[in-house]
């Protein structure tokens, strides 16, 4: 089906949803989330968030991409929140808790992968269980991603499978040497400490900022009366909170794994000096 049909047959179909107009015309212009249910379903279709709820909801009933699950939404829920880092963080937590229909994205807690070096060779793991002060270097959906990216940047910079422990190693030189797209640490034309440090330098861009505090901290929100305190050690997420007493005692939780999530939420703001960090003991 061509994209032309497509969209000509949503348009056929699409009949704006004025059942939805009210509750629209009644949800905060403020930052938070929403979420989209249909009749007689105590979990969502769809979970949603934006700096401006009614504005992002009223995007919605304009877009005809967007019938279907509008057909189905009978009532729509929001959460307001004290900011926009509030708003992305309830959103991923949210979707991950109630499974909605309509959410391709953050539906499940992501196993991702990531590259580690050790004794001079990549190792591909999983974040599940690693802590936020080791040295990584990307985020990959799974190890056949991970591999890709590293032949990739193999090929790039001239790297060596064989010597990173990505291949079998004969000591005689690997097929990548003979067509040129390894320039010989396998085989002695180059030493592996030059290899080395070009691999390090390839992967530089790649690499994870480490939880840069020595424990949980505390983002602080604050709009219109509304004030959050959102929780978060080792990049992960324990929950918003109205007052710092609650978020001290929500940090004296243990500490959870990565979470590639959280990271990427929360790596701009928690860099930027723009943005109010408080210590939690």
């Amino acid at each position: 089906m061509s994209e032309l049909t497509r969209l000509t047959r949503l348009q056929e179909l699409y009949k704006y949803p004025e059942h939805l107009r009210l509750q629209v015309d009644q949800a905060p212009a403020v930052p938070g989330v929403y979420l989209l249910y249909g009749a007689q379903s105590k979990m969502p279709l769809y979970i949603g968030k934006s700096v401006n709820i009614r504005s992002r909801l009223l995007s919605h009933l304009r877009t005809v991409e967007e019938a279907r699950l509008l057909r189905q939404t009978e009532h729509i829920e929001y959460i307001p929140t004290a900011g926009e880092i509030g708003a992305l963080l309830l959103e991923s937590k949210l979707i991950k808790q109630r499974q909605p229909l309509f959410n391709k994205r953050l539906r499940k807690s992501r196993r991702l992968c990531s590259l580690r070096l050790q004794d001079g060779r990549v190792q591909i793991v999983s974040t599940t269980h690693l802590t936020g002060d080791e040295t990584l270097y990307g985020l990959f959906r799974n190890q056949v991603s991970a591999h890709s990216a590293v032949l990739q940047l193999a090929d790039e910079h001239g790297l060596c499978m064989a010597v990173m422990g990505l291949e079998k190693y004969t000591g005689q030189g690997c097929f990548r040497a003979q067509i040129k797209k390894c320039r010989g640490a396998c085989r002695g034309t180059e030493s592996h400490a030059e290899h080395q440090a070009r691999l390090l330098a390839a992967l530089q861009d790649w690499q994870l900022y480490h939880w840069p505090y020595p424990g949980a901290i505390a983002l602080h929100e604050a709009r219109d009366g509304l004030e959050q305190f959102h929780v978060l050690n080792q990049w992960h997420y324990l929950g918003s909170y109205p007052d710092l007493a609650q978020a001290q005692a929500a940090a004296k939780q243990p500490a959870q794994a990565f979470d590639g999530d959280s990271y990427k939420i929360l790596l701009r703001p928690i860099l930027s000096p723009q943005t109010p960090v408080i210590a939690l003991s």
